[in-house]
C-alpha cells in the first residue's frame, strides 16, 4: 500500500478523466472520484452533514462571541449590515466550492478542485499552497474554538494558565471523543444542531421580551465608529466579526468521502450553512442591538455577551444558564472542528504533502477507520498553539486572527483557476448534481475572488487607532511565519513526493 502512496501518478491519469467527463457529460451525470486503496466507509447522511456543516460556523454564537469588534468598528450599523456584506462574500465562495463538490466530491475539497484545474506545469506548486493554506486555516480554526470557549470562564477572573489548561482539557476531551465515541453517535452533531437552533432563538425571544429596547432609529441608522479609522475602513475592518459566521464554511468538503452521495448532500450542506447562518445571524445581531443600552458599557468587559445577557434578561440566572450552553455548544463545535481538520490532515498525507505523511495517511481499522494519527496530530497543534497564549496574548490573538483571512484564500484558488479555465465542461460538466446559471456561476466565482482580496487587505489592519504594541495587528507576521513552515516542509519532503488527487470517472 505504501509503494501505490508512494507513486507519483501520471498528469495524464487526470486528463483522460477529464476528458471522459466532459464527453460523456451530455448525456448522463458524471462523478470524478478519489482513487484511494484506503476508502473510508460512508456512513454519515444527508442531515448529518448539514447538521455538521452548519454546527461548526454556528453563525449566531460566533457573532456572540466577537460582537464587540463589530460595535468598535461602527456600532449598530456595522453590526447589522456587516451580516449582508459577508454573507454576500461566503454566498459566493459556496456556490463555487458547491459546484465543484458536486463534480470532485474528495475529501481534499479546495486544494484537490485547484490541482484538477491548475496548468500543467503548475499544477502541483499551486495546489500544495492551496492544500497548506487550507490545513493550516483548520489547524488555526480548532485552536480558536478552544480558545474561545474558555472565554466564557474569564468573567471569573481566571488567570491566563488557568484558561490554557481549560483549553486543553476541552481539546483531549474532543480528541477522546473523536477516537472513541464518534463513530458509535453519529447523532451528536444532529442534537448540537438542534441544540444550537433552539439556544438561538431562546436568547433572543428572552432578552426581546424582558429587555428595554432601543429605537428603531438607533438601531438602523446609528452609525458611531471608535476605531480612529475613516469610515469606510472602519466597516471593512469589523467584518472580522461576521466572518466568524461562516469560519468552517468547508467543513462538508472535507467529510465527503465519508457522506452518502456526496456529490448531492456536500452541495446541500454548503447551501444549507449559508441559508441558516444569514438567518440566525441576522436576527440574533438585530435582536441584541435592540437590548444594548449604550455602547460604552462593554468597554474593558472580558465577556461582553453575558453583561448584555444579564442586562437584557434581568435576570442573572438566566444569563449563566445561556453562557453554560454556550460552553457546551462550543464543545460541540470543538469535537466538529477535529473531526473535520483529521480529514484534511489524511488528504493531504495521502497526498504526500507532509513530512511522515506514510504515518498520517493510515486509518486505524481498530477505531472504526479513521485517521488516528492526523486526529492525534491535531490535538497536539492546538496543544502548542495554545502555548503561544501564555507568552503573548497579542501573538496569540494574531494567529487566530489570520483563520477567516487564510480560509477565503483557500476557496480563492480554485474560484480563481474556473476564471481562468472559462468555466469550460472539461473541469465543470455540464450534467452535474449541482448547477447554478452560468451568468450566476461567474459572478459567484469572481465574487469569492473579491471577497478574498477585501480580507487580504481589511483583515490585517490594527483594529483601532493609534496603533501600539498592545493593539497592534501582527497578522502578517504570522502570515509570513506560516510561509516559512510552507517553504521548508516543501523543500524537505513535499517537492519530491508530493502528488495532487488521483481521479477516476462513475458513470
Amino acid at each position: 500500500m505504501d509503494q501505490q502512496v508512494d507513486k507519483l501518478p501520471e498528469k495524464a491519469e487526470h486528463d483522460n478523466a477529464l476528458e471522459l467527463a466532459a464527453t460523456e457529460s451530455t448525456s448522463q451525470t458524471v462523478e470524478l472520484i478519489q482513487l484511494n486503496p484506503q476508502a473510508v466507509p460512508r456512513d454519515i447522511g444527508a442531515f448529518q452533514i448539514i447538521a455538521l456543516g452548519f454546527n461548526i460556523p454556528n453563525s449566531w454564537a460566533g457573532v456572540a462571541t466577537a460582537f464587540s469588534a463589530a460595535l468598535t468598528a461602527g456600532g449598530p450599523v456595522s453590526l447589522i449590515y456587516g451580516n449582508f456584506v459577508i454573507t454576500a462574500m461566503y454566498a459566493s465562495a459556496a456556490v463555487t466550492l458547491a459546484e465543484l463538490a458536486s463534480v470532485y466530491p474528495t475529501a481534499g475539497g479546495q486544494y484537490h478542485f485547484t490541482s484538477i484545474m491548475a496548468p500543467k506545469s503548475y499544477n502541483r506548486s499551486i495546489s500544495y499552497i492551496c492544500g497548506m493554506i487550507a490545513t493550516v486555516s483548520w489547524i488555526i480554526c480548532s485552536t480558536s474554538v478552544a480558545s474561545i470557549t474558555t472565554e466564557f470562564y474569564s468573567g471569573y477572573k481566571a488567570n491566563a494558565w488557568q484558561l490554557f489548561l481549560i483549553s486543553q482539557g476541552l481539546n483531549l476531551f474532543s480528541l477522546a471523543y473523536n477516537l472513541f465515541l464518534l463513530k458509535r453517535t453519529r447523532w451528536i452533531h444532529d442534537a448540537a444542531f438542534f441544540l444550537t437552533l433552539s439556544t438561538f432563538l431562546t436568547i433572543s425571544i428572552v432578552c426581546l421580551a424582558r429587555g428595554d429596547k432601543q429605537s428603531s432609529t438607533w438601531v438602523w441608522t446609528n452609525f458611531e465608529p471608535s476605531s480612529g479609522w475613516p469610515p469606510v475602513v472602519s466597516f471593512f475592518t469589523g467584518l472580522t466579526t461576521h466572518a466568524y459566521m461562516f469560519g468552517g464554511l468547508d467543513s462538508a468538503l472535507h467529510l465527503a468521502e465519508e457522506t452518502l452521495d456526496a456529490s448531492r448532500t456536500v452541495p446541500k450542506a454548503l447551501m444549507s450553512t449559508i441559508g441558516i447562518g444569514f438567518f440566525s445571524g441576522f436576527v440574533f445581531s438585530v435582536a441584541m442591538t435592540y437590548c444594548i443600552p449604550s455602547l460604552d458599557i462593554f468597554a474593558n468587559d472580558p465577556v461582553p455577551i453575558y453583561k448584555l445577557w444579564r442586562i437584557a434578561s434581568k435576570s442573572d440566572t438566566a444569563a449563566t444558564v445561556f453562557l453554560v450552553t454556550g460552553i457546551v455548544i462550543f464543545t460541540f463545535i470543538l469535537i466538529a472542528t477535529q473531526q473535520t481538520t483529521s480529514r484534511l490532515i489524511w488528504a493531504l498525507a495521502r497526498d504526500r504533502g507532509l513530512v511522515f505523511s506514510s504515518q498520517f495517511a493510515k486509518l486505524s481499522p481498530k477505531f472504526g477507520d479513521i485517521p488516528v494519527a492526523a486526529l492525534i496530530l491535531d490535538a497536539g497543534l492546538i496543544f502548542v498553539c495554545g502555548c503561544i497564549s501564555l507568552g503573548s496574548t497579542a501573538a496569540f490573538n494574531a494567529l487566530v486572527g489570520v483563520f477567516s483571512l487564510m480560509q477565503m484564500i483557500s476557496f480563492a484558488l480554485p474560484a480563481a483557476l474556473l476564471i481562468y479555465r472559462r468555466r469550460s465542461e472539461k473541469v465543470l460538466p455540464r450534467k452535474r448534481a449541482f448547477r447554478v446559471p452560468e451568468i450566476l456561476g461567474w459572478a459567484c466565482n469572481i465574487g469569492t475572488v473579491i471577497a478574498a482580496v477585501i480580507e487580504t487587505v481589511f483583515f490585517t489592519f490594527p483594529s483601532v487607532l493609534p496603533v501600539t504594541g498592545s493593539n497592534m495587528n501582527y497578522a502578517v507576521v504570522v502570515l509570513a511565519v506560516i510561509v516559512i513552515v510552507m517553504v521548508v516542509n516543501w523543500i524537505v519532503f513535499a517537492k519530491k513526493h508530493y502528488q495532487g488527487p488521483r481521479i477516476g470517472v462513475v458513470l
